[in-house]
């Protein structure tokens, strides 16, 4: 099984902090093991394309952008492949 990775990319405000703290939740719901990293440099997110913040990238690919999804929602957005 890879490595499943999780960046939270926002500047650091509460609905990024929730975002994060969601993720993180969802993540251990289904317990599973992951890197989690919050990315805050606006350069940083402007070169992955993302126009709103937060935004979740899970591998690589953004799966959610301008909005806080619940744990039950990132849920089934951690085990896609």
């Amino acid at each position: 099984m890879t490595q499943l990775t999780v960046e939270v990319l926002g500047t650091g405000c509460k609905k990024c902090q929730q975002l994060e703290a969601n993720a993180k939740e969802a993540i251990a719901q289904l317990n599973l093991e992951a890197e989690v990293s919050h990315i805050t440099d606006p350069m940083k997110i402007a070169e992955r394309g993302v126009m709103k913040t937060p935004a979740l990238v899970v591998n690589g690919q953004l799966v959610s952008q301008g909005k806080v999804p619940t744990p039950e929602q990132i849920q089934p957005l951690l085990t896609v492949d």
